[in-house]
């Protein structure tokens, strides 16, 4: 058994077998990955578990993925199968660690993180995929992609203006050479009264 971080630097298509607790349910990216996946994070690090199938269990539960790594539009992911999941004893809420907007890049890619910043651009639609914002600290600006599969309204979306205060928990991802942080419900992205 490897670590997450063991595990994403295996070399492409290479077997791995991890073990980690959830931070994203399955299929709550689907409207953009076309797919069941769901995300899994330990101490070391995050991946994205790429899977066919929607399977059934909630965030903070702990799981065992065998599985291959790969890539999906230059994310590092695991593709595994239903068979190939199963969960273990244990259950823990992973906290998200605060990261600055400019430091959303490769070392943080797969983990939970929480920015906050201003708005630098506003409601882009994406459909049928989802939405983009943009937000700034002041150390870089960062894509916010807001997944249509994880329940959001794009009027709630339209109704947040420039230079808005918005705090954004989401896992860290990338879609070709933009990072991004992809939040999992309406509740984790908060807008500053």
């Amino acid at each position: 058994m490897s670590t997450i971080a063991e595990a994403r630097a295996v070399a492409l298509d290479g077997e791995t077998t991890v073990e980690g607790f959830v931070t994203v349910a399955p299929g709550t990216f689907s409207s953009a990955t076309s797919e069941q996946g769901f995300a899994i994070q330990d101490d070391s690090g995050g991946v994205y578990v790429s899977l066919p199938e929607k399977l059934d269990f909630a965030l903070d539960t702990k799981v065992r993925v065998t599985g291959r790594a790969g890539e999906m539009a230059k994310l590092r992911i695991i593709t595994s199968s239903p068979a190939q999941v199963e969960r273990v004893d244990g259950e823990r809420t992973v906290a998200p660690e605060d990261v600055a907007t400019g430091d959303v890049k490769e070392p943080v890619e797969g983990r939970l993180v929480r920015v906050s910043g201003q708005v630098s651009k506003t409601f882009e639609d994406d459909s049928p995929y989802g939405y983009k914002l943009y937000i700034d600290d002041g150390s870089g600006e960062i894509q916010i992609f807001i997944h249509i599969s994880a329940g959001f309204e794009a009027a709630d979306l339209m109704g947040i203006a420039m230079g808005d205060s918005l705090a954004v928990t989401g896992f860290t991802s990338q879609y070709e050479d933009t990072y991004e942080v992809a939040p999992r419900a309406p509740a984790d992205l908060l807008k500053a009264q």
